[in-house]
């Protein structure tokens, strides 16, 4: 069985030196291989961009004994594969990747073609308005012309991928970034196998591990795209990458003893909406409804839940019933909340430049200046510290926060917010109005996302001086549906203050769900377009409903 057992180009030495002569020579061996490359094409002219359906599948791949393939698909039609195959031995799943095989001649020339593109990828202005692909191809071209080589289509397409795997992608790593059906990527140490969160396998062991030099080579790289530093002194980083993935990584040995370290959280570029989350049954579409109106109305929420229980994605995906002019802050350490609004100040921390220059700003910096802003609503990506109090009270000032912390439940959540380091004060904790609890659970063989419970802070007991609760909706695990409790104190508060009967309210949440279930129907899940559908229901909702059988006619 073939793989990705070597690493092609990842910036070794070069195979050979120059002879002293004008313009690059080849080193002996590979013009000795070159002899046996006379089938190349005639014409120096390099061909036009890889078609599979026209140039075929450049990848070979063949599972064999101890392997029993489960199930295949294409990351890149005709150059990534991944299959993913059951060790008969072990009798557990493993992923196996897929790219395309390089002879001994092609391998000797991408590792000179590697070493020299890094002398002449010297950027112009002209290059740096044009595709970085078409630089990177021109430039290669330059090259093999320079060398005297006229190779034939299936050998220059093999070089364009590595050498756009290495430049512009993440090296070894970047099919499985490239892979919708991945969640985490893991890495535990110098020649550990990578550990995957497939969407439909679950935890997955890969074929692909990293000595220790191209292990660091990777984890640099990795913290300078994403605009931090790295090192023995530092080794800590937390940090987002360009496409919104969510970076840990650990650098050298000094902190983990089996050598550098990383976890990639991989975001889509597109985030959940609330008609996806109907559609996953994380929620119905009663509790999306349920927290339209509670938005609508400055109600502050706090998602709690485990570890990739779906409490960020929950957050952002409700973020979207916000009202389109609404002043929006958002506090981050990484950047994970992505909104479609244009009055939208989003804030992250930042660490200290390096010792003595420049200050940490943390979140409770970042919270303290956002009550300056005059937000109408604050979202805080996690609570975690001292910035819990400021966050109470903001919520006690009038000010609609939404947040996410780390609890099992809502005992738990309170106690943690009372205890240090948190320390909110069991008073200030009535500020706070909704409680939705997220779990990640088990649907038959599938670990789904669901929500438990949706909780009500009703005040506190004047006797006992407990926080009285009221659970609004409960997840019912057997027929794997929610109930509604029949009581609800967000209900009969928007109820008094807008002056509304139960039959007005009963009338305005079947108009929610009606938008909802149309958006479903039609298949509308882009965020952007549910987006401003909820804010053209906002702003003029009887042209909406009078649009609900085509909602996209409304956006042009």
């Amino acid at each position: 069985m073939q793989g990705t057992a070597g690493d092609p180009a990842t910036g070794g030495n070069a195979t050979g030196a120059s002879s002293g002569q004008e313009g690059p020579t080849l080193p002996p061996a590979l013009a000795a291989l070159l002899e046996r490359a006379l089938s190349f094409r005639k014409s120096a002219e390099a061909p036009d961009a890889y078609d599979p359906a026209v140039h075929g599948s450049l990848v070979e791949a063949a599972v064999s004994p101890p392997y029993e393939e489960l199930d295949r698909y294409w990351i890149r039609e005709g150059l990534s594969l991944a299959i993913v195959a059951r060790n008969i031995q072990t009798n557990q799943a493993e992923y196996l990747l897929f790219e395309p095989v390089l002879s001994e001649f092609e391998y000797e020339l991408l590792e000179r073609l590697f070493d020299d593109l890094r002398d002449v990828l010297i950027l112009d202005d002209q290059d740096l308005a044009a595709d970085r692909r078409l630089v990177l191809s021109r430039k290669t071209q330059d090259l093999l012309t320079e060398y005297g080589l006229v190779l034939d289509d299936a050998t220059t397409f093999k070089l364009r991928y590595y050498l756009e795997r290495n430049f512009l992608g993440w090296s070894r790593i970047d099919a499985l970034m490239k892979d919708p059906n991945i969640e985490d990527i893991s890495c535990d140490g110098t020649r550990i196998p990578l550990f995957l969160y497939h969407r439909r396998h679950q935890n997955i062991k890969t074929n692909i591990l990293f000595d220790e030099t191209a292990l660091n080579s990777l984890a640099i790289a990795l913290a300078q795209r994403s605009g931090k530093h790295v090192s023995i002194g530092s080794p800590l980083v937390d940090a987002t990458l360009p496409d919104g993935s969510r970076l840990q990584l650990t650098f050298g040995s000094e902190v983990t003893t089996r050598g550098t370290s990383f976890t990639i959280r991989k975001f889509r570029e597109a985030p959940f909406t609330p008609v996806e989350l109907m559609e996953t049954k994380t929620f119905d579409v009663d509790q999306l409804v349920y927290f339209w109106m509670a938005i609508e109305n400055n109600k502050s929420l706090l998602f709690i839940g485990g570890t990739a229980s779906g409490k960020t994605t929950s957050l952002n995906a409700v973020a979207l019933f916000i009202p389109p002019l609404a002043k929006i802050v958002s506090i981050e350490d990484t950047r994970e909340i992505t909104l479609n609004h244009e009055n939208w100040v989003a804030s992250v921390t930042r660490e200290a430049v390096a010792e003595g220059l420049g200050a940490t700003i943390g979140m409770f910096d970042l919270l303290k200046a956002a009550m300056r802003q005059r937000p109408e609503y604050i979202l805080v990506g996690e609570v975690r510290g001292n910035e819990a109090q400021t966050l109470f009270q903001a919520m006690n000032t009038g000010h609609t926060t939404f947040s996410t912390m780390h609890a099992g439940g809502v005992d738990a959540a309170i106690h943690r917010l009372e205890n240090a380091p948190l320390n909110v004060p069991r008073n200030m904790l009535q500020a706070l109005d909704v409680i939705s609890v997220q779990a990640l659970t088990h649907r038959g063989r599938d670990r789904v996302r669901r929500c438990r419970e949706i909780v009500e802070l009703a005040g506190i007991d004047p006797i006992t001086g407990n926080l009285q609760v009221n659970t609004v909706y409960e997840y019912n695990p057997i027929p794997d549906t929610f109930s509604y409790s029949g009581r609800s104190r967000i209900y009969a508060e928007i109820m008094e203050y807008r002056g509304w009967s139960r039959a007005r309210l009963n009338e305005e949440l079947g108009l929610r769900r009606s938008v909802l279930l149309a958006m479903h129907e039609q298949e509308i899940r882009d965020y952007r377009v549910v987006a401003r559908i909820i804010q053209a229901f906002t702003i003029d909702r009887d042209r909406v409903l009078a649009s609900l059988d085509n909602l996209r006619g409304l956006i042009r």
